[in-house]
C-alpha cells in the first residue's frame, strides 16, 4: 500500500500534535518547557489542519474540509492571543472572522442537507455532529466580534480565549483518531472505554482548566509571552 506525501505528513502532523498537546496541557502554564511544547504543538497542528483539509477536498469529503479549517482556525487564533499583548487586535482578526463565519455557514448547511437524507449523515458524519460544531464555531465567532468591538481581550479573558481553543483544537484531533479510526488500535483497548477517555481527555482538561482559571481565587502567576504577560491560577 502505498501513502501520497499529503496523507504522510498529515499522520506524522497528527502524531506529534497529539503528543505535544498532551505534554503542553500537564505542564505548568508559563513554563518554558509549556512554551516549547505549545509551539511544537502549534505547528504540528496547523499542518494536520491543512493538509486534513486538502485531503478532504481532493477525495470530495466536506466534513473533513470543514474540520481542517476549523481547527486551524482554533489553533492560530488560540496562539495569536498569547503570543500578543493586551488589549490589541490586527487585520487578521477580521480575516478570522469572515473564516469563522464560514465555517458556522457550512456546517449549519451540511447539518440539514444531513437530517434531510435517508441516511442522516453526509460523508458517513451525522447531522447532529455537524450541528455540534457549528454550534461551538458560532461561540468562536461571538468571541470574536466581542473582541474586536472592544478592541482586544485582557486578563482572565485573554486566557481563556487561549485555553479553549487550543484544548478545543487538540479534541478534534484526538476525535479523528480516537473515535473515528478505531481500527488502528488493539482490540483490548476497542473492547474497553480507553479509546473514548482518550477521545473526550482534551474536553475534560479544558473544563478543568477553565474552572480553575475562571473561580479559583489561589494567587495568580504572570507568565511572559512574546509582546505582554497573561495570568492563570497557580
Amino acid at each position: 500500500m502505498t501513502y501520497s506525501p499529503a496523507l504522510i505528513l498529515h499522520i506524522c502532523s497528527g502524531t506529534v500534535g497529539l503528543l505535544s498537546g498532551g505534554v503542553a496541557v500537564f505542564l505548568r502554564k508559563g513554563s518554558r518547557r509549556h512554551r516549547v511544547a505549545g509551539n511544537v504543538f502549534v505547528v504540528s497542528m496547523l499542518s494536520l489542519s491543512t493538509t486534513g483539509a486538502y485531503l478532504g477536498f481532493m477525495r470530495s469529503e466536506p466534513g473533513n474540509v470543514l474540520a481542517g479549517v476549523f481547527t486551524f482556525y482554533l489553533v492560530a487564533t488560540g496562539w495569536a492571543t498569547a503570543r500578543r499583548g493586551e488589549r490589541q487586535t490586527v487585520m487578521l482578526d477580521w480575516a478570522a472572522l469572515l473564516v469563522i463565519i464560514a465555517a458556522v455557514i457550512g456546517y449549519m448547511t451540511f447539518a440539514m442537507e444531513a437530517a434531510r437524507s435517508p441516511s442522516g449523515a453526509i460523508g458517513g458524519i451525522p447531522a447532529g455532529m455537524y450541528f455540534f460544531m457549528g454550534c461551538i464555531a458560532s461561540l468562536a465567532a461571538v468571541g470574536d466580534i466581542r473582541m474586536l468591538v472592544n478592541n482586544g481581550v485582557s486578563g482572565t479573558h485573554r486566557l481563556v480565549r487561549h485555553l479553549w481553543r487550543m484544548c478545543f483544537g487538540l479534541f478534534i484531533a484526538s476525535g479523528s483518531v480516537f473515535f473515528a479510526r478505531p481500527h488502528l488500535f488493539p482490540a483490548f483497548m476497542r473492547k474497553t472505554y480507553m479509546l473514548f477517555l482518550l477521545g473526550i481527555l482534551p474536553l475534560l482538561l479544558m473544563i478543568f482548566w477553565l474552572i480553575r482559571v475562571r473561580f479559583t481565587k489561589s494567587k495568580p502567576i504572570s507568565l511572559p509571552v512574546q509582546r505582554g504577560v497573561y495570568s492563570v491560577r497557580a
